[in-house]
């Protein structure tokens, strides 16, 4: 009997070690088929979109001519049917923060002046100023908060999305647009005086007319 269990235990031990069992590392391999089959066109769909998408971007004018025209027919749909003034303010409104976005550097300076301040009020040592010359001539490339291509997209998708809510009824509220309109137009001239001002302040343009654009030294 001993001798029987020596070499059942030999034979065992020549066998090859079993492997453990490998995990499913697919998450889609357990959901239903046509789980899967819509999760394979939803894939599919959005690399072609995307792939679309990076085909515009060289052209700029193009695309922007392309979300000029969509507005004009959001806003003759507005003027002609007389309704979706709230579509209307509520797509401006966000058009307007768009912009603000896209005129703004990423890195704003002010922000970068109260760090400063606020270290040496908390004991920091005070770092020594470069000379004025020097801040001047330092390059320093104006980097958008919102880069144009960001701000195109965002604003076609809001256009569309404007478009198709002035064919709902349903969105339709009734307001006094003149009010609207009056709100809308103090509410921009004060955001872009106060941008200007702060453009005037820090030196620096976000447009590029023929030269690189820059910010924190002379132009």
């Amino acid at each position: 009997m001993y001798f029987q269990d020596a070499n059942l235990w030999r034979d065992a031990s020549t066998l090859p070690p079993t492997a453990p069992k490998m995990m499913d590392s697919d998450p889609d391999a357990n959901l239903p088929p046509l789980v899967q089959q819509a999760q394979d066109q939803y894939r599919k769909y959005s690399r072609q979109y995307q792939y679309y998408l990076d085909r515009t971007t060289p052209h700029v004018v193009q695309r922007w001519l392309a979300t000029g025209g969509i507005f004009a027919l959001f806003m003759l749909r507005v003027i002609i049917a007389q309704g979706w003034y709230i579509i209307c303010y509520a797509h401006a409104i966000y058009i307007l923060n768009l912009l603000l976005a896209f005129l703004q550097p990423r890195f704003d300076p002010s922000l970068e002046a109260d760090l400063v301040d606020d270290e040496i009020e908390n004991g920091g040592a005070e770092a020594t100023p470069l000379p004025t010359s020097a801040k001047d001539d330092e390059f320093r490339p104006f980097v958008r908060r919102l880069p144009e291509w960001s701000f195109w997209l965002s604003a076609t998708r809001a256009t569309i999305l404007a478009l198709v809510a002035s064919m709902f009824s349903m969105f339709d509220v009734p307001v006094f647009w003149p009010i609207l309109v009056m709100y809308f137009c103090v509410l921009f001239v004060l955001t872009m005086r106060r941008q200007i001002q702060h453009m005037i302040k820090y030196k620096y343009i976000p447009f590029d007319f023929g030269r690189k654009a820059r910010y924190g030294g002379k132009h």
